[in-house]
């Protein structure tokens, strides 16, 4: 592992489970996993995006319900000073494609770099889904 340099500036090294952070202070470890749910939450807040993952974890989520985490349909490479980010979205119907995709790159972007320090140099985003209001599950009961 590398120290920090004279000025302070604290050196990004990559450990095996994610970021590592360190400084004359002391070290400060990243994990993937955080990195993913801070990417699944940024997509999640873009209107228009109804779900995350592929069809086949989505039906599983429904019977085993409340189970969907923030990293489904997310996956993340992390490097020593840069991450990749990979999400798989369901639209809801009447957004443009295009344009939702361009927002939730964008959020994805300022989120995951305003929290880990990490540039983000691309956010893949397959649309394996759209979603109609009619679709929605809706309870019977209250």
């Amino acid at each position: 592992m590398t120290t920090a340099t004279d000025d302070h500036t604290p050196i990004q090294t990559h450990a095996p489970a994610g970021l590592t952070l360190q400084t004359d202070k002391g070290i400060t470890t990243i994990s993937d996993a955080v990195v993913a749910k801070l990417a699944g939450h940024a997509c999640r807040e873009v209107e228009g995006v109804a779900s995350l993952g592929k069809t086949f974890r989505r039906l599983l989520g429904r019977v085993r319900p409340g189970e969907e985490s923030l990293t489904q349909g997310v996956n993340v490479e992390v490097g020593r000073k840069e991450a990749a980010v990979d999400v798989v979205l369901v639209v809801r119907y009447g957004f443009s494609i295009p344009t939702l995709a361009q927002e939730v790159r964008e959020n994805v972007i300022a989120t995951v770099e305003a929290a880990t320090g990490l540039i983000v140099k691309e956010v893949n985003i397959e649309v394996d889904d759209l979603e109609f209001d009619s679709e929605r599950s809706t309870s019977r009961v209250e």
